[in-house]
């Protein structure tokens, strides 16, 4: 699932590809803001990204789902 996070008084987002369920990303986005404590999100190639709870302004979900590669019958 891709992540994209906007961080406030920042330019560019930080884009995460990461194998974390929808519903663990929404419990640790939502503890992060709530309590202001950093967001810790592990990407598919085990790199670790720190994104401070309190310079969070938004953070966009992707879904779930494989996109299907390569051609198929329609």
């Amino acid at each position: 699932m891709q992540v994209t996070i906007g961080i406030q008084n920042y330019a560019r987002e930080v884009k995460v590809e990461t194998e974390t369920t929808q519903a663990e990303l929404t419990a640790a986005v939502t503890a992060a803001l709530a309590d202001g404590t950093a967001l810790v999100l592990t990407d598919s190639k085990g790199n670790t990204t720190f994104v401070p709870g309190a310079s969070i302004a938004y953070v966009e979900l992707g879904t779930e789902e494989k996109r299907a590669v390569g051609f198929g019958q329609l």
